[in-house]
């Protein structure tokens, strides 16, 4: 039961990535412009309207839509995502060099959302901050509607030009992460804490809390023992669903603070249509979200015996 339900979300998961790559290729292709173009059309290169064409035709910038669109998939499924027209090298080589400041970013921004779901949840709870407990189930609905670009100019403005705890020129690469580290955070950790908040509240009115206070267990054993670990399943369960704002808030952030990522490759790609790079991020942003959903998929039964198949197959 558990290999067949397994299964069913690998296909699901492979549906979601042709469906991403095909939505991505039609709309890219309608986008003003043509990296080719913009490149050799370039006076100081000097170029023939014969070269230029002859470039063309090396890219397959002149081969049918439907030719493009089974050629650049193909390839794709072999783990080849083509050459960037402006760069000149291969896309993967520029996902490979950009790639890991990303996902450093990503997962320190993760770490510390994390940290701030749990710091908002646990002050709620403690006796004598009661009457801040409305103040702070509201926290989290401010963090979320900050836009991201905005959040990480603000933190400039404030630690850097006010403050000036933080150079803005020639920082440290402890001090260039702060920054950028707290702007993808708190967007993450609104949707973070008020899951948890809520599920607390819920677990709080169960019957088996209710026996351990009666049994005598003092407030931080029931809260961290029986209410915080059973809480913790739909915060799990949504932690995928949030990786998409999370990859789309380190795009801007790298861009916002001038940080060399994936953000910045895509900025690079969209100001000269290039769309082989743009294809690839996309794709690769996909991917990512596919397989951490799989794997929250896979991980939700060993947190929640009820999910288990029962053996024999009922469930």
């Amino acid at each position: 039961m558990m290999q067949r339900s397994l299964l069913r979300r690998v296909g699901q998961s492979v549906l979601v990535l042709w469906a991403a790559f095909t939505l991505s290729f039609l709309l890219l292709q309608v986008l003003p412009g043509d990296a080719v173009l913009i490149k050799f059309q370039n006076p100081d290169l000097g170029l023939s309207t014969d070269q230029i064409a002859e470039m063309r035709l090396a890219y397959g910038a002149d081969n049918p839509l439907w030719q493009q669109y089974f050629h650049t998939l193909l390839a794709m499924l072999h783990g080849d995502f083509g050459y960037s027209v402006q760069a000149g090298v291969s896309v993967s080589d520029l996902l490979i060099s950009n790639l890991p400041a990303t996902l450093q970013l990503a997962v320190l921004g993760f770490a510390l959302a994390t940290l701030l779901a749990f710091a908002l949840a646990a002050l709620s709870r403690l006796p004598a901050l009661r009457l801040l407990r409305s103040l702070l189930q509201s926290v989290p609905a401010l963090f979320i509607s900050l836009p991201t670009f905005w959040l990480g100019i603000a933190l400039i403005q404030l630690f850097s030009f006010q403050l000036r705890w933080i150079p803005v020129i020639n920082p440290s690469p402890l001090q260039g992460l702060i920054l950028p580290v707290i702007t993808v955070a708190i967007p993450i950790s609104a949707p973070l804490a008020q899951i948890l908040l809520r599920s607390i509240d819920q677990i709080s009115t169960q019957p088996y809390v209710a026996v351990a206070r009666a049994k005598g267990a003092s407030a931080n054993r029931v809260l961290w023992r029986h209410v915080m670990r059973n809480a913790l399943l739909p915060v799990l369960n949504v932690a995928g669903l949030l990786l998409g704002e999370l990859i789309a808030g380190a795009l801007i952030t790298e861009t916002v603070f001038g940080l060399s990522g994936i953000g910045q490759l895509t900025q690079q790609a969209v100001n000269n249509q290039d769309v082989a790079v743009l294809q690839a991020v996309v794709m690769t942003s996909a991917l990512a979200f596919v397989l951490i959903n799989l794997l929250v998929d896979v991980l939700m039964p060993l947190f929640d015996p009820r999910l288990q198949p029962i053996a024999g197959g009922s469930r």
